[in-house]
């Protein structure tokens, strides 16, 4: 099984969550876990965050941003490409999603496309994971599902 980790789900591998367990049960049962490019700057974008919010968690975030720089050479990238876009223009129109969510999407249908059946998709948003059942993608878990 492909796994593939929006933003949300990926960065519960890193910093203790509710449902962080279960994401990484789920990592450690596929073959294959799977990002999209723009996973990077987001889940940057989200320790920072944290790290804003709650300052006592700083040596937390310090590993967390460690532990992605270790791992990353170790997911399977999907590309954002013209297609990759296009595709996720039309989703953010058809589901009234945001730009990147969109994104995070299309990606998901790029590994589909050549990998029918075997991708589950790994997201914490109900919006995005609906949009995600309507074109047939597998739901790894959800908010509350996980």
């Amino acid at each position: 099984m492909i796994l593939f980790l929006d933003t949300s789900a990926l960065v519960k591998l890193y910093i203790v969550e509710a449902d962080s367990s279960a994401v990484h049960t789920s990592v450690a049962a596929a073959q294959t876990v799977a990002v999209c490019r723009i996973a990077w700057a987001e889940a940057c974008a989200a320790l920072a965050r944290r790290a804003r919010e709650v300052p006592a968690d700083e040596d937390a975030i310090i590993a967390a941003r460690q532990a992605l720089a270790r791992d990353w050479p170790h997911f399977f990238i999907v590309e954002v490409t013209q297609s990759v876009v296009e595709r996720a223009g039309v989703f953010a129109e058809t589901f009234a999603l945001r730009a990147y969510d969109s994104v995070q999407l299309a990606a998901a249908c790029e590994i589909v496309a050549v990998a029918p059946g075997q991708v589950a998709f790994g997201c914490f948003d109900n919006r995005l994971n609906n949009a995600a059942k309507i074109l047939g993608l597998g739901i790894s878990g959800s908010a509350g599902e996980y």
